[in-house]
């Protein structure tokens, strides 16, 4: 039971799912947030290619 890696992931899956770990690696929270900043960031500099840049007239 404890040396079945396929019990064991599933195990991980169940068990991690609403504590936020990676299942598996050990990865916890703080990889989420970085993540989720990562993504941000992409979005952020998504948008700011699309949306067009007003032209400043001096």
């Amino acid at each position: 039971m404890y040396n079945n890696p396929a019990g064991s992931v599933g195990a991980a899956i169940v068990g991690g799912a609403g504590s936020g770990t990676l299942a598996m690696t050990g990865a916890g929270d703080l990889f989420w947030f970085a993540l989720a900043a990562f993504a941000m960031l992409a979005l952020g500099l998504a948008i700011k290619r699309i949306v067009p840049v007003r032209a400043q007239g001096n």
